[in-house]
């Protein structure tokens, strides 16, 4: 993530229609994975947690800790003491002590996603659980990605292969934001990606307060209808894995 759009994420996550309506959509998950846990507390770990921007709605489920790779987004004193800083591998690795592990829209910055998920396999105990987003559907690539410094976005299978490759158990692999393929196809046209070049004036913004709530809402509809559809596209992917 580049030093200046990492600044402006509190922002977007607090503000942003696709992270109001991704965070929703998590939080609906999570119910009703909390219940098939029995609803006792969890000991969570929030991989890419930034600033611990999703620990308060977490932090109903269980004890909520982090990891962060970046320490100047770290700034919030209330959850500071529950993140390290670094990264997967050598620099964290306590053992199978997690109940659930959260990676939102990590695991497409790390050049060896195979290599991330077996890390995460051993953080997990027997019988947990690893919920993901990804950004998904390789045709959509465009500049954004290289702003966010994405290595790749994915596909149902290759991401169900993956998790299956670093020892999990697939529960489901679902697209979300299925509304948004159309838009993002005419966003690839107007911001085509060429080779590696980050282009300096591209930025994401908060669209004007209707426009956000209107795709907010727009966002929520589509979710609710997915509870009794599967979605065959969509611009991300959810997975729920469990550790065997």
């Amino acid at each position: 993530m580049q030093v200046e759009y990492a600044q402006t994420y509190r922002t977007l996550w607090e503000c942003h229609w696709w992270w109001r309506a991704r965070e929703a959509y998590l939080l609906d998950h999570l119910e009703r994975l909390h219940r098939r846990m029995r609803e006792r507390p969890l000991r969570i770990l929030d991989i890419g947690c930034g600033d611990g921007l999703f620990f308060e709605r977490l932090s109903r489920f269980g004890r909520v800790e982090g990891l962060e790779r970046n320490a100047a987004l770290l700034a919030d004193p209330r959850w500071r003491t529950r993140i390290t800083v670094g990264t997967l591998g050598g620099d964290y690795a306590p053992g199978p002590v997690h109940d659930l592990v959260l990676m939102l829209d990590v695991l497409e910055h790390i050049d060896d996603d195979l290599a991330a998920l077996r890390a995460v396999h051993g953080l997990l105990k027997p019988g947990g659980t690893l919920l993901l987003t990804v950004p998904a559907l390789p045709w959509l690539w465009s500049r954004h990605d290289l702003v966010n410094e994405h290595h790749r976005r994915y596909e149902r299978r290759r991401l169900a292969e993956s998790l299956r490759a670093s020892g999990f158990e697939v529960v489901a692999v679902r697209y979300f934001f299925a509304w948004t393929v159309g838009p993002l196809l005419v966003r690839r046209w107007l911001c085509p990606a060429r080779g590696r070049q980050v282009a300096s004036d591209y930025a994401v913004s908060v669209p004007p307060a209707p426009l956000n709530r209107a795709l907010t809402l727009l966002s929520r509809a589509e979710q609710v209808a997915g509870r009794f559809v599967r979605w065959p596209l969509g611009s991300s992917l959810m997975a729920e894995a469990r550790c065997t």
